[in-house]
């Protein structure tokens, strides 16, 4: 019996010895294998989250009173290549999708691809995007595409990934964002391809581009390129009162005591008498006896003016704080990432700038109702406001810039601060004594120290390509440059 026993414990190591070190490692528990839903879920909740207080800095619509910030004063000088990890995911979800053959994926990882690649060229400039995301297969030092070669393949992803959702596509899981309705993925991917288009403006007389002929190709055809028709398509991040789903500032504890409104924000709503003030800011310590709906009751900090200036103003109650909505209501609103009230204003450009036909007021009052609405706005005061404020016959794209500008508080990320810096409009403040980087505002971050350290050669040849080997923050990439 004994002897048995032994032969049958040695046959049981023999066949463990077998197993590879790995399979040790594998908690059978645990899969090792997502599926495309659960990685969609995950893609949008980090893309559409677009509320970037950094950015509101550097839009001047608000201050910073805690330090010296380098968004305010135009100080920063880095930026990381952290975008790149969210791609990544995106490659996972392609790879899930492809795994488990559900290619209604497919036209939703070109948009990602398209959205965050955008984000990233904007930033720096030149970026690793062909050799990009290849791991292992591509080596850890890919080579730097040029700019206009990146914002062409991207407009052919946009476009090829709204050919590819048909009346026959499949609805996606794991949908937070429009539950799966693939008309609205389409409706987004247009509106993406015409954002993308405007931002290439500096450059509609470029042939290669053909800006302007994409650009009316998209709006003039609405059957094979819906657009959103309302903020019902908002591309926009919804929040919950549960944790991880929770509006970005909630409980921020310096959004509570160290933000406060731009002065000249403040103003430029004071001088249209836009109510969307109210729902911006609170009344200024010192004005806390008028009623709510008093625009003497609102002020601002210059955010070019010394930090000593700015605290001393607050000290004395000159100043309104952010509305406390933004940081002790742990819903409060959406996230917009890309807007039917963005769209508008891109629509009311392209026909200003002549790239298409149609009435540039009423796409300039579609966008401002949208954007009221949002806010909360009623519809007697929107009436009252288009009444106030019409559409102007002269400096048209000042006005539709204004109003874009107005539209982007807290949603769209850094998008405005790239609309500024493409059209110089409004103008952000740099009269003050606080101002870095002789006053001027920056055109773009440098590169990640990582990429000196771990792809030098091929930084330095982008660096060297573009801005004659000096990275700075002035620099002008391609994107910026008229032809």
């Amino acid at each position: 019996m004994r002897k048995i026993f032994n032969i049958a414990a040695a046959l049981l190591i023999v066949a463990t010895g077998c197993k590879k070190f790995e399979d040790f490692q594998t908690d059978p528990n645990k899969p090792t294998v997502s599926t495309p839903d659960l990685l969609l879920s995950t893609v949008i909740q980090d893309a559409f989250q677009s509320t970037t207080l950094g950015a509101t800095l550097a839009t001047r619509q608000m201050v910073f009173v805690n330090s010296v910030s380098n968004e305010q004063y135009y100080g920063w000088t880095r930026a990381g290549f952290d975008t790149y990890n969210d791609l990544r995911q995106v490659v996972k979800m392609e790879e899930e999708a492809n795994r488990m053959d559900k290619p209604e994926y497919v036209p939703l990882v070109k948009f990602f691809k398209a959205y965050y690649f955008l984000k990233l060229t904007n930033t720096f400039g030149d970026i690793p995007y062909s050799d990009a995301l290849k791991g292992e297969n591509g080596g850890l030092s890919p080579v730097y595409d040029k700019q206009q070669n990146i914002f062409v393949s991207i407009l052919d992803d946009l476009k090829a990934a709204n050919a590819l959702i048909t009346n026959t596509t499949p609805e996606v899981q794991g949908d937070i964002l429009y539950g799966g309705t693939m008309e609205q993925w389409k409706r987004l991917i247009n509106t993406l391809s015409l954002r993308t288009l405007m931002s290439l403006s500096l450059k509609e007389n470029s042939a290669s581009l053909n800006v302007k002929a994409r650009f009316a190709e998209i709006v003039n055809n609405p059957e094979t390129y819906p657009l959103m028709t309302g903020n019902a398509d908002n591309g926009e991040l919804v929040f919950h009162d549960v944790l991880g789903t929770r509006y970005p500032t909630y409980n921020d504890n310096d959004l509570q005591t160290a933000y406060y409104l731009d002065a000249t924000f403040v103003d430029l709503l004071k001088g249209l008498k836009d109510p969307r003030l109210f729902r911006f800011a609170e009344k200024a310590p010192k004005y806390v006896s008028l009623p709510d709906n008093d625009f003497a009751a609102y002020a601002g900090a210059k955010g070019s003016d010394p930090l000593n200036d700015n605290s001393t103003k607050v000290l004395a109650g000159e100043v309104s704080k952010i509305k406390s909505r933004y940081f002790n209501n742990p819903v409060n609103e959406p996230s917009i990432a890309v807007g039917y009230a963005e769209l508008q204003f891109i629509l009311a450009e392209g026909v200003v700038r002549g790239w298409i036909n149609g009435s540039a007021a009423d796409y300039y009052k579609k966008g401002v109702q949208a954007s009221m609405l949002f806010y909360g706005i009623t519809q007697p005061s929107i009436d009252e406001y288009l009444t106030t404020n019409p559409y102007p016959a002269a400096d048209q794209l000042k006005a539709i810039m204004t109003q874009k500008y107005i539209a982007s508080f807290m949603n769209s990320d850094w998008h405005f601060f790239y609309e500024q810096r493409r059209t110089g409009l409004p103008a952000f403040d740099v009269s003050g004594g606080g101002v870095l980087n002789d006053k001027k505002v920056p055109k773009r971050w440098m590169y990640p120290v990582t990429e000196l350290q771990n792809n030098q050669a091929n930084v330095n040849a982008a660096i060297g390509s573009q801005f004659s080997g000096n990275d700075n923050i002035n620099g002008i990439m391609w994107l910026l440059k008229a032809e």
